[in-house]
């Protein structure tokens, strides 16, 4: 088996499983990548083994990847090995031999609640597109959505009623998050005056929509929120991801339990959850540091 028809077979049986285009398309960045290397060091995908893809790694690393980045393309050849292993096309899967870098310990942006009440009280609910805006945001933090679930969601997808937000996260999951009040009655400003006036003829049912009725993407999300903290005069280093961190940490704080956590943030291991009881740890310390005579 060629690396060309390796890939294909590969990413068909992706899209079998259900695995989102973008990470499709990421895995194959990745293994193009490798297979560029392979084919100019005359290795087929069969006859690749631990020895040749320490090296790869090393190369990787010497060109001045990040350790999260290594990290990333050992994970995408490891999937790919172990799916040539089950099609019986290799005989074992190096990566498996390949312990990936140890990443470094980094706490995540956190806003204060004040901080994030400044945020989004600066929103003015003026224009359809200052209407989207903080509904979009409000929503983003009341919910704990990543930036790719924020313009996933679908008109249809706020039930008013019973004050849930059905969201689909990674891996085609779905999960029922509870809408705060200042969220609802954004998110209802927003479809009552905001919506109407963005969407065209041919709009798509998307929730979130452009200037020119289409569905927004990520880096639109990310766009809009720097505006957005330069005019609250707050720190940058504010993303989608930020407010969905202080979404957590502030439920933390609050009281809630990871379990819990986990199931809103939609994660599949409560290992990625635990991350905010770190996060929880730095600001009790702070805090402590602060205030304790004896510190």
């Amino acid at each position: 088996m060629t690396w060309e028809e390796a890939l294909r077979r590969f990413d068909r049986d992706l899209a079998a499983r259900g695995m989102a285009e973008r990470t499709r398309r990421a895995y194959g960045v990745d293994l193009g990548q490798l297979a560029e290397w392979a084919d100019a060091e005359g290795i087929e995908p069969a006859a690749l083994r631990h020895r040749e893809l320490r090296r790869y790694a090393a190369r990787v690393s010497e060109r001045g990847a990040a350790k999260a980045t290594l990290a990333r393309k050992l994970a995408a050849i490891r999937s790919l090995y172990s799916f040539l292993v089950r099609v019986e096309e290799a005989a074992n899967n190096p990566a498996d031999l390949i312990p990936g870098p140890k990443r470094d310990a980094t706490l995540p942006r956190v806003l204060t609640q004040g901080e994030a009440a400044s945020l989004l009280d600066r929103i003015p609910a003026r224009t359809p597109l200052e209407l989207r805006d903080r509904a979009m945001l409000e929503l983003g933090y009341a919910c704990g959505l990543r930036a790719g679930e924020i313009v996933g969601l679908d008109a249809d997808a706020p039930d008013f009623e019973a004050e849930l937000l059905r969201v689909t996260g990674k891996g085609d999951r779905t999960r029922m998050v509870p809408i705060g009040e200042p969220a609802q009655r954004a998110l209802e400003r927003y479809l009552t005056r905001g919506r109407p006036a963005l969407r065209a003829p041919d709009s798509a049912p998307a929730l979130f929509l452009s200037r020119s009725g289409k569905r927004l993407s990520p880096s639109d999300v990310r766009r809009r929120l720097e505006r957005w903290t330069r005019e609250a005069a707050l720190a940058g280093g504010i993303s989608p991801h930020a407010l969905r961190h202080s979404f957590a940490t502030h439920l933390l704080e609050g009281g809630a339990d990871l379990r819990s956590i986990q199931e809103l943030l939609g994660h599949a291991s409560i290992s990625t959850t635990q991350l905010y009881t770190r996060t929880d740890a730095a600001r009790l310390r702070g805090q402590y540091a602060r205030s304790h005579p004896r510190a």
